[in-house]
Parts: C-alpha cells; structure tokens; sequence
C-alpha cells in the first residue's frame, strides 16, 4: 500500500477542474480559450478565481498534452505524450452509439455542473467503456427529449449541405466545445455557413458527415452510428487542415 497522499484527500472528490490542451511546436494550442473555461468551470464549481500568470508566461519546449489541475488545494500543470488513441481516432475514424443520458435539457437540477469540465469523470470514462464492450469506440448522449447533447470527451460537430453545426451549449446545458467552437468560427473562409442548433438523432443520422471534435483528436469522423456504417466524407481533411493538423 502506498502511503504517500500526493493529493489531498477533498481533491479525490472530483472537486476540481482541468483542461487538457494541444501542445504544438509554436505552443499551447488556443491556450486563452482554455483557460478562460477553466475560469468558467471554476466559478460553476465555486472555486476562487485562480492566477493563471504562471501558465500563461511559462515556454513550453516540447510537443503533446497539456493538462491543466485546478482544486481548492493545488494548481498543476503537466505535460505528457500524445496519446495514440487520439492519433488513430483522427486517422481511423470512431463507431459511435447512441444512448440515453436520463436528463432532460429543460430540467437540468440547479446544483448541475455539466456545463464544467470537472474532475468527476468517472460516468464519462464508464460511459466509455460500455460502449466498447458493445464493439464501438465512443457514443453519443441523448436528453430524454431525444435531442443530441455531446459525447464522454468530445463535442459533436456536423455538416448538412453546406452548413456546418454544432450543438449549442447554453441551450443544452453542455460544456462549450473550444476544438467545435473554433471550427465553426473558420467556417465562411471554407464556403460553409455556421450554425448551433439543437437536433434529433434521426436528423443527425441524415447529416452529410458527422465528427466529434476535441483539442487533441481534432476531429474524428463518426463512420458507424448505432451499427450502420457512414461513407467517409471528403470534408474530413480539409477541416483539420483548417485546424492545423
């Protein structure tokens, strides 16, 4: 048994924060944004404001993942190597599964803090998990509306004739996908127009492509969803060309 707590105890509780960031040869990839929704997240959580003066001075010198801690006890940040899984995903593509989250857009409990990325994301890799036991890679969460919400680690992004969407965060009650975000703000220098807008799984499933979309994956094309296979979309590469990758 280790006897050495290199946390303390109430950080164990998942009463904390973190962001995980693209670490590019020119830096930290949108480092502000995410920062900024570390500050948002902590303020969901009520967590003080943190200085974030060290991070934004500090040079990074190397490439991979930068993950960003913050609790009522500590401030930490990291770098590790970029995981393979992400690199396949981008490459590869995800089958995904649908499945019902149990919670309505409209009535969320107010103590809620799905719109922060929090520590407590033991359901998100469980979510994960199942869906791997059922042959897939990942899945995407529905309210009991049937709306389409995000996925454990990512955001959900889609193209339907030339416009290219996501779902909205404020109205679904949702983490605000920074990769997502980005994405659909390059949208008009690609030809397409950008949207957020709620959707059902039926209307999802006839969109031209579907991705889920985060800082490291990027993009990763949905190539099955809920068993039926999706032709790759030509739009894959040139979106994350877009994105620098």
């Amino acid at each position: 048994m280790n006897d050495r707590i290199l946390v303390a105890p109430t950080d164990l509780l998942g009463d904390g924060v973190f962001e995980t960031v693209h670490l590019r040869p020119e830096g930290p990839w949108l480092l502000d944004r995410h920062l900024a929704r570390l500050c948002r997240s902590a303020s969901i959580l009520g967590l003080p404001e943190p200085d974030l003066t060290p991070i934004r001075e500090r040079v990074f010198v190397s490439t991979g993942a930068l993950r960003i801690i913050y609790t009522r006890s500590l401030l930490d940040v990291s770098v590790s190597p970029f995981p393979e899984a992400a690199l396949r995903e981008r490459r590869d593509g995800v089958r995904v599964l649908s499945a019902d989250l149990g919670v309505s857009v409209r009535r969320r409990p107010p103590w809620s803090i799905s719109a922060a990325k929090s520590l407590s994301y033991a359901e998100n890799f469980a979510a994960r998990r199942w869906a791997a036991r059922q042959g897939a890679d990942d899945l995407i969460w529905l309210s009991t509306e049937g709306y389409v919400l995000e996925a454990p680690t990512a955001s959900v992004v889609w193209l339907a004739g030339d416009e290219l969407c996501t779902v909205p965060p404020d109205e679904a009650d949702i983490l605000p996908g920074i990769t997502a975000a980005h994405l659909l703000s390059l949208a008009p220098s690609l030809g397409l127009r950008a949207a957020e807008r709620m959707i059902t799984l039926p209307a999802l499933a006839a969109a031209d492509a579907i991705w889920l979309s985060s800082s490291l994956r990027g993009l990763a094309e949905v190539t099955a969803l809920d068993g039926t296979p999706r032709a790759r979309s030509p739009w894959t590469g040139r979106l994350l060309a877009a994105l620098g990758f």
